[in-house]
């Protein structure tokens, strides 16, 4: 059923839907195969708190031994074929550094996003919540945020699932540039992602400052989602910021910062023509997901595909390095 609910949410089907299996899942885990079976038996499952009918089928064929029909429905439509140089990309990607769990605006726990980020064969994966500021958002406090490292830090001692977590954030870029958490707190991140959120009308000259101060910031990593357009989904549309991309992308070649790639299907951040840009300014990429549900972290061949496209080199994106040559350029190796 998780990986139903994985195939929904890669799908965009809608939340409601992708829900009611994981839902179904953490019941039937917690149940355990006996008395399923038994349930089964006496045709007593859909009693269960968050099994319905079809949850149930599925319960029921996959303890007959079959594949659900529902799964295999979806495994047979759900593809979607990656373009050959995409496809290349794709195989060279170490990891993802912009994922969201529930301590901020994502949907799912950070362990369940950590799973999934590994069975997708995942060496590392960033854990990116939101910075204060965004309350919308549910962002961390300082304090919040504490908590959160503890917690990466134990299940990195754990080593459950064979990957990598590194600390981060997606921090807010601040009206005057300055980002939206403490320098204590950024200094001691593996990965930071600094966005713009706020004020995305600003005029091009003010809001082409604004993005080079955050740049120029030493503890920034990475330039994320750089225009802040929407192009469909359910929050809507909304046009590109203007700003000098040739001075904000020149500024990201000489401070060393990444631009994102942002695989969204609604963001597909930065446009074509501005991605080739970047190329030629000669900038490093972080191509990302900017996921906020298990099902989005394999959104990244929408990414790997424009990348291919627009002629990124692969030896420029930096989540195809390993883990240590990604910590030493941002300056968090050991």
């Amino acid at each position: 059923m998780r990986r139903i609910a994985f195939l929904l949410e890669r799908a965009r089907e809608p939340t409601y839907r992708v829900r009611a299996f994981r839902t179904a899942a953490a019941t039937a885990d917690s149940i355990g195969i006996a008395e399923l079976v038994e349930r089964i038996e006496a045709g007593t499952l859909t009693e269960l708190p968050g099994i319905g009918k079809v949850t149930a089928t599925v319960i029921t064929e996959a303890l007959g031994g079959e594949v659900p029909v529902y799964l295999r429905r979806l495994e047979a439509t759900g593809g979607r074929p990656v373009a050959e140089g995409g496809a290349e990309i794709r195989a060279a990607l170490r990891g993802d550094l912009h994922v969201h769990s529930d301590w901020s605006d994502g949907g799912s726990p950070i362990e369940e996003m950590v799973r999934t980020a590994a069975g997708l064969g995942h060496e590392y994966v960033a854990l990116t919540d939101h910075s204060p500021r965004l309350t919308v958002a549910n962002g961390l406090s300082p304090e919040r945020l504490r908590k959160q490292l503890d917690i990466v830090d134990e299940l990195n001692a754990r080593n459950e699932h064979g990957i990598r977590i590194l600390t981060g954030i997606e921090v807010d870029i601040n009206e005057d540039g300055s980002l939206d958490q403490s320098d204590e707190l950024l200094g001691r991140l593996d990965v930071v992602v600094a966005s713009v959120h706020s004020k995305l009308r600003m005029k091009s000259d003010e809001l082409t400052e604004r993005m080079v101060t955050a740049i120029a910031n030493p503890h920034t990593d990475v330039l994320g989602h750089c225009t802040g357009r929407l192009i469909t989904g359910g929050r809507g549309t909304r046009p590109e910021s203007t700003f000098d991309p040739e001075i904000v992308f020149a500024a990201c070649e000489r401070f060393g910062v990444a631009v994102e790639i942002n695989s969204r299907p609604e963001r597909l951040d930065p446009p074509k023509r501005l991605l080739r840009l970047a190329v030629e300014a000669g900038c490093s990429f972080a191509l990302d997901t900017d996921a906020h549900a298990p099902g989005q972290l394999d959104w990244q061949p929408y990414g790997c595909e424009r990348a291919a496209a627009c002629g990124v080199p692969i030896e420029q994106i930096v989540n195809t390095w390993p883990v240590d040559d990604l910590l030493a350029w941002t300056g968090r190796g050991s």
